[in-house]
């Protein structure tokens, strides 16, 4: 058999390859691929794929460009069949996912390898706790953050993750066989049989549809992240609360002292809660969504007390156990109703784990006898740590019984905490058509001062209480999501559901406006008056105003000292704590004024805010709404932790978890960990070392001018360009990207953008696919346009040295230079080229592009002193170089599919072709996304 030309990017690799092993594994991986592509599609298609392959490496291994040779390849697209292009695809898509596995693999064998060392693994809690004591922290004061510490993942289902659940199991699957593969690496029986395997799994691959035929429920989303928190989350937040509490209360890590009590870990999740333009989650589908949750983890709970059943055999003959436990065991048995285990008469704890383990069945079930709260079960694990505490049980305490009372904190009988968020228009909308029926008060025609007046006079009367019937049918659905909210907390605790997002929030009134909708449903009640500011109010939810666009950025702080100055609103707060959560919306924020005016907008947000909840004594918590890629502020996490602003270096971080995110973070057990620990890190160094400093006056100034410009620059030729807006609908997928079943939400709020539609205004147009476009052709536009042009200018006023002491000296410029950098380095002109032949006189907008990204390298290389970009990211410029000839076989089927379907006449008779043909460009699509390791 010839060399399968799968195998042959190992030998490219080879030269750079730190570990033999990961050299090892892409070989294999990379021969069992084109076996299986022979076996699959034949040997012409092998053929196709070496025929590609080798003369993308040839024009991107030419000294200059070749202009022949680069239209040889688009020819070459041209003339395959539309069958033969979709083989090709799937072929080097399929290479791709299982190469990320190995890649993956990698790192987990890497950091078990660097964990054998004598020295804490860097980014690590170890190493954290140990720089801080360097710096002189006392020991006292890093154990004293311990209990504000929380780390609050919110799980979205923001559709950035191209690839099926179902192909993730199998890539699942696949990690699972290469680290038995490393076991048995040199036991040739056992090795064949796991490479039979692996054949097996990759044939799978090539069998089974890159993407779906219908769109995801949300339901369907709503398992897929309790799959993840239920799964990896669960199993990894144990190990990682038990090092945070060795590391900073010196205790040893087999030997944990009582749980500190509070978990360092609040999870969160969006999906069957998020309403903002998704038609398709009711009020049922909340609840529906609340109760897979609490299944779930319920399900989890009891796995695990069998389990320990089964491991604590310990006597009673022997050793003993409290007295509180032995009356435990026969009033739980005639309570429930059972009998007893004859076999376990002289083990008290197995007949605690079997009680305990009935317990949650009938909980999970809503039968008699279950829990009635997780608190109920806490009490139950405790009587068993301390019977075995006092029984010279110590280390058994400290074991899987620690781990399963630390669980049980941090998930509760809900899992994580299912937030609710809406469009402030609708609330506006409900709130207008309640105070039209009720009084006849026109709210929807008064300014911002008068909403406000007539919000508090609402707020101090009697509810308005009107019969459903009466209402339309927008507004009964924006009431029934508070609904939902209460019976949630009716059922699975207020932690289970408590938070209400505005999207889009701009004003006081949009929160007054959620507050009153709040009372309307019994979740917030205040008997206080002018007269009586200080009566105290009943809130049951905690209402955050997210603020994503740059006027709403550069105003939040105030609109947060007007709520401040509302009696009823404080009445709230002081229900709540006196606490504010606020959210930061990255994403909208760069679509709308670009990448370099959103960076500073929202660090000048955080600074603000901070500044005025401590001037009011009230504690803020930030909630940064991230997503993966740059352009919606994406990025190495603990970097973003240490560049935020002094005041708003708070021991805690809320933060969206999406898409493609999600995976690559929470896949892997040891991944997870390690994720975990490095935010942790990061927010113990910022919360303990010695604060950065005020930024220079003129350093402020300079970034003003730099915002100002770059956003002008951005609206000028991008927002406020109808030509580019349509540049950008025909020469990247957006069109055919909205077609892709990816998620249940639309693509834009309105439901446009298919192939058939007009393209929406980019206020419309959500964030996800603007920036997953974009990736497809190699632009990343969102990630750097505008900045070439204003950092040009600051450089030609003779800026130059004081924007590199800007990039040593300010953590938040640095980040912000090598973010976009990444988004520079990543983006591959030439193949953006490509994409352009695909406008209808395209150059004028394709120079444009090309002028900005030119000045944009230019002015980062100056200003970091490098030669080349990503010089000092030598493991991701290596992997770029490595994988662009591959997935330039990619972008040619993708860019010859899109030609041909856009071409095809759209009538019954061509529709199977025009079907086949969106299909294959699926196909690239997901491949593509697999072979740059990004979407949006």
């Amino acid at each position: 058999m010839a060399e399968s030309p799968m195998s042959n990017p190992s030998n490219r690799l080879a030269p750079y390859a730190a570990m033999d092993a990961l050299r090892d594994d892409v070989r294999l991986l990379g021969d069992l691929v084109g076996q299986v592509v022979r076996e699959q599609a034949g040997d012409h298609i092998f053929a196709l794929v070496e025929e590609v392959r080798l003369a993308a490496i040839a024009v991107r291994d030419a000294e200059s460009p070749d202009v022949e040779s680069e239209r040889a390849l688009l020819q070459w697209a041209e003339r395959q069949t539309t069958a033969d292009l979709r083989s090709v695809t799937r072929a080097f898509s399929i290479y791709f996912h299982v190469i990320n596995v190995a890649e993956q693999h990698h790192r987990v064998r890497r950091l078990n390898e660097r964990e054998r060392a004598d020295v804490p693994l860097p980014e690590s809690i170890a190493a954290a706790v140990a720089r801080l004591r360097e710096q002189g922290v006392s020991q006292e004061r890093i154990t004293a953050l311990l209990p504000s510490l929380r780390v609050r993942p919110v799980f979205t289902a923001h559709p950035s993750e191209a690839r099926r659940p179902t192909l993730l199991l199998h890539l699942e699957r696949c990690a699972t066989l290469l680290t038995d593969y490393d076991i048995y690496r040199e036991n040739p029986r056992r090795r064949r049989a796991i490479e039979d395997d692996l054949r097996a799994v990759i044939t799978l691959l090539w069998q089974t549809a890159e993407t779906r035929t219908e769109r995801p429920s949300v339901l369907d989303e709503a398992q897929s992240v309790v799959r993840v928190l239920a799964g990896t989350v669960y199993d990894v937040a144990p190990q990682v609360q038990r090092t945070l509490e060795s590391a900073t209360l010196m205790t040893s890590p087999s030997l944990p002292p009582e749980p500190a009590g509070s978990a360092f870990l609040e999870p969160g999740s969006w999906v069957g809660g998020d309403r903002d333009g998704h038609p398709f989650v009711t009020a049922d589908v909340t609840r529906a969504a609340a109760r897979l949750a609490r299944t779930s983890v319920l399900r989890r709970y009891m796995e695990e007390a069998q389990a320990i059943g089964r491991d604590l055999s310990v006597s009673f003959r022997m050793i003993g156990a409290s007295d509180a436990l032995m009356a435990s065991l026969e009033r739980d048995r005639v309570e429930l109703g059972v009998t007893p285990v004859a076999q376990w008469a002289d083990e008290p704890y197995r007949r605690k784990c079997g009680l305990i383990a009935e317990r949650l069945r009938r909980a999970a079930e809503d039968e008699p006898g279950g829990y009635p709260d997780a608190d109920a079960l806490l009490a139950d694990i405790r009587l068993m740590r301390e019977s075995l505490l006092d029984h010279c049980g110590q280390r058994l305490a400290g074991g899987r019984l620690w781990d399963f009372e630390t669980r049980v904190r941090i998930f509760g009988f809900r899992l994580c905490e299912l937030e609710v968020r809406q469009h402030s228009a609708r609330f506006t909308a409900a709130v207008t058509e309640l105070l039209q029926l009720a009084n006849a008060q026109p709210y929807d025609t008064l300014d911002e001062a008068g909403r406000v007046v007539a919000l508090e006079a609402a707020l101090t009367a009697a509810p308005i209480a009107l019969p459903a019937a009466a209402l339309s049918a927008e507004t009964r659905q924006t009431l029934a999501a508070f609904d939902a909210i209460r019976a949630i907390q009716e059922r699975h605790g207020e932690a289970a559901s408590r938070t209400v997002i505005i999207s889009m929030c701009r004003a006081p009134s949009d929160v007054l406006a959620v507050l009153l909708l709040a009372r309307e449903s019994g979740l917030f009640d205040w008997s206080g008056s002018a007269g009586d500011l200080d009566a105290p109010a009943h809130a049951r939810i905690d209402i955050v105003p997210l603020f994503e666009e740059i006027g709403e950025l550069r105003q939040s702080a105030h609109i947060l000292e007007a709520l401040l100055r509302i009696p009823v609103y404080r009445a709230a707060l002081r229900a709540r704590g006196w606490r504010q959560q606020i959210m930061i919306g990255y994403s909208d924020s760069n679509k709308g004024a670009g990448y370099l005016a959103a960076a500073w907008a929202t660090f000048g947000a955080q600074e603000a805010l901070a500044r005025a909840a401590a001037a009011h004594g009230l504690a803020l918590e930030l909630f940064h709404g991230r997503g993966g890629a740059v352009g919606r502020g994406g990025g190495p996490m603990g970097r973003a932790i240490l560049a935020r602003p002094p005041h708003a270096s708070y021991p805690t971080l809320k933060v969206t978890e999406q898409g493609e995110v999600i995976f690559a973070r929470y896949s892997h057990a040891a991944i997870a960990e390690r994720h975990f620990e490095q935010i942790v890190h990061a927010l113990l160094r910022s919360a303990l070392e010695p604060p950065e400093g005020e930024p220079p006056a003129e350093w402020v100034e300079t970034m003003e001018r730099l915002a100002a410009r770059s956003r002008d620059v951005y609206h000028q030729q991008i927002k406020e360009n109808a030509a580019f807006l349509r540049f950008f609908r025909e020469a990247t997928p957006f069109p055919e990207l909205a077609s892709l079943n990816l998620a249940s939400r639309p693509v834009s709020r309105q439901g446009r953008g298919g192939a058939d539609e007009p393209p929406p205004n980019l206020a419309d147009l959500r964030a996800i696919p603007w920036s997953f476009s974009w990736t497809q052709t190699r632009a990343n536009l969102p990630g750097w346009f505008g900045i070439g042009s204003a950092l040009r200018e600051e450089i030609a006023s003779g800026g130059l040295e004081r924007l590199r002491a800007m990039y040593v000296g300010w953590r938040f410029f640095a980040t912000t230079m090598d973010n976009a950098q990444r988004s520079l380095g990543v983006a591959d002109m030439p193949t953006f080229h490509r994409y352009a032949t695909l406008a209808t006189d395209g150059a004028p907008q394709t120079a444009m592009v090309d002028e900005e990204y030119q000045r944009a390298v230019s002015a980062v290389l100056a200003i970091t002193q490098q030669q080349a970009l990503l010089e000092r990211s030598s493991v991701l410029a290596r992997s770029i170089r490595l994988r662009n000839p591959y997935v330039d076989a990619l972008h040619l089927a993708q860019i010859a599919l899109l030609r041909r379907y856009r071409a095809a006449p759209s009538g019954e008779v061509e529709a199977p072709e025009r079907a086949r043909l969106l299909d294959a460009i699926h196909d690239s699509i997901n491949g593509v996304a697999a072979g740059l390791q990004e979407t949006g």
